[in-house]
């Protein structure tokens, strides 16, 4: 039986850690309308041995609420403590909780979670079935790569995700070993999608926003999800060409959102600007000179350019980093 999910749109925000917190997250959504910006997901949860409290999970899902929902991804191996922990997302108003099985990190493998995980599709298929338990009539879905070391066990993979009851599959077209490899493989997913009666949500290799109905035309799947070519193009989902001040804005008011949450230095700011600005294609602001932007001496010299290209007078009015 297919369960509706709250999705407005077919394209999804994929997870990022470090990325996709609510300042940036927030921007994203705000730009993109629902009908194709379906929902977006925040960078996941670790869950080690103990439940992680309700206050920590609404912080990562933020204070602003969107027509588009956020999922809350967790990640762990101790079922009885991520159990608890997707009890407490849905406290906290997670309106999707989702199961990471994805993670490459050394970290997440040492600890049998992320995509660890994949080298058993049984303890997958309890992973799951433990979360969805807990919740029960709540939307849970899980993320998984197309395989440990190779995609040989795909199917085997998407049959446990829908096993254990998970409402969505999303697929990750390389295996944990390709890790970010510039080849991909769509014929992964469309494997998954038919081995399994659930949705499935392709992600991995989408670099415009052609690609998008492009891979769903090619793989069936049901929705469309954007990692790295988002952090490039926040419009991406919708296919907007904007102009260069549309983009410099978008950095300055990433780099306020960063600046109200906290961060207490202009370089630290200008570090997470310029994480994006190795990916920028939006607003032709890094054509040809990326470069230049990257290498930018100063922090201050960072905000000012960015501010001469969106309108001096109005950066300058809201953001503290320029004063």
């Amino acid at each position: 039986m297919t369960r509706a999910l709250p999705y407005t749109g077919p394209w999804l925000l994929a997870p990022m850690e470090g990325v996709t917190a609510p300042s940036f997250r927030d921007l994203v959504l705000a730009r993109n309308a629902a009908h194709t910006l379906g929902g977006a997901c925040t960078e996941f949860v670790r869950v080690i041995d103990t439940p992680v409290p309700v206050k920590v999970m609404r912080r990562h899902l933020g204070t602003r609420r969107f027509a588009q929902p956020v999922a809350l991804q967790l990640m762990g191996a101790d079922l009885e403590a991520l159990a608890a922990s997707a009890q407490h997302a849905a406290q906290a108003g997670a309106p999707v909780i989702d199961l990471n099985f994805g993670c490459p990190a050394k970290g997440a493998l040492r600890g049998c979670a992320g995509s660890a995980a994949l080298k058993d599709p049984r303890q997958l298929e309890r992973t799951v079935a433990a979360v969805v338990k807990a919740v029960p009539g709540h939307p849970v879905t899980g993320k998984i790569r197309a395989g440990f070391d190779d995609a040989s066990r795909v199917e085997d993979l998407a049959r446990a995700i829908e096993a254990g009851g998970a409402w969505m599959l999303t697929i990750h077209c390389r295996t944990r070993a390709e890790a970010y490899c510039d080849e991909v493989d769509w014929t992964r997913i469309a494997r998954a999608v038919q081995a399994v009666s659930i949705p499935v949500c392709g992600n991995g290799g989408v670099n415009t926003h052609a690609d998008l109905e492009r891979l769903r035309r090619e793989t069936g799947c049901r929705y469309a999800m954007i990692g790295r070519a988002a952090l490039g193009d926040p419009w991406i989902f919708t296919g907007a060409q904007v102009a260069a001040q549309d983009a410099a804005r978008f950095l300055l008011d990433y780099a306020e959102a960063l600046f109200a949450t906290g961060e207490p230095s202009k370089k630290g700011v200008a570090g997470r600007l310029k994480q994006l600005l190795v990916h920028w294609t939006a607003g032709g602001l890094c054509t040809p000179t990326r470069e230049a932007w990257l290498h930018t001496p100063t922090p201050d010299e960072l905000f000012e350019r960015l501010s001469a290209i969106a309108g001096t007078e109005r950066c300058a009015h809201r953001n503290p980093l320029l004063t």
